[in-house]
């Protein structure tokens, strides 16, 4: 993958999911100062790098996921 395609980074924190380049430096769905994991998925199994990784981005079914691109 080169460095300039967007990637899905999500907030370990409020676990907001975001397609970008780059990570952010502030959360646009808590605002605060969060670490970022990439959830780029890079398996053909969850749709390849167009797709969030779902082993990386599911959680509990209560919590709403936010996404944006």
């Amino acid at each position: 993958m080169e460095a300039l395609e967007e990637r899905w980074w999500f907030c370990s924190e409020c676990r907001y999911l975001l397609q970008a380049r780059w990570a952010p430096q502030d959360c646009p769905g808590c605002g605060a100062k969060c670490s970022f994991v990439d959830a780029t998925c890079y398996t053909p199994e969850c749709g390849g790098p167009r797709n969030p990784d779902p082993l990386i981005v599911c959680g509990p079914a209560s919590q709403p996921r936010q996404w944006i691109r």
